[in-house]
């Protein structure tokens, strides 16, 4: 199912949906989505971001935070890949069946919080605020940047914002974690 080509602002208003010429199996279309995340209806920011996280907490409890974020970092990499491959076959900007962006974006996002389930929850949230609601420097790079880079450095930064809230929230409660 695909939409008409939308201006960025307008993007949210259609169904996402794989452009023309680009089916659901292909590297770029699995990657891009999430394997299909991206494609659920309403909210598929959120939907992508929900599902980075048993991704996060699997590494986090097998490998330790250091492999959270190699992996934020290597989905960041497959994204601008993904979505450049993705962005070659429609006029939209930033579709929203794109959640790659939100994926790295959470996994990054969710590194300092260990595996204590409150700072997980918390990094959620914190992450899909500052995602939503693009405190400054994130919509100037959001509109600022074309194209992969465009689409993936701005949830980058809201992943960086909800670290910060992480680290404050450790700090000022006490509870015990492994990068303080």
């Amino acid at each position: 199912m695909s939409g008409p080509p939308t201006s960025p602002g307008a993007r949210d208003s259609l169904p996402p949906g794989l452009p023309p010429g680009l089916t659901f199996w292909s590297p770029p279309a699995l990657i891009s989505t999430w394997f299909g995340t991206g494609l659920l209806p309403k909210a598929p920011g959120t939907w992508g971001s929900l599902a980075a996280l048993p991704l996060a907490w699997v590494l986090g409890a097998r490998f330790g935070p250091a492999a959270v974020i190699l992996a934020a970092s290597v989905l960041f990499g497959l994204g601008l890949w993904a979505v450049k491959a993705y962005l070659a076959k429609t006029p939209d900007r930033d579709p929203g069946a794109i959640v790659i962006d939100e994926v790295a974006g959470q996994v990054l996002a969710v590194a300092p919080a260990g595996l204590d389930p409150l700072a997980f929850g918390l990094g959620f949230i914190a992450f899909r605020l500052f995602d939503i609601l693009k405190p400054w420097p994130i919509k100037t790079l959001q509109r600022g940047l074309d194209g992969a880079l465009g689409v993936m450095a701005d949830d980058i930064a809201a992943a960086l914002y909800a670290s910060v809230v992480l680290a404050v929230f450790f700090l000022l409660s006490g509870r015990p974690h492994v990068f303080f």
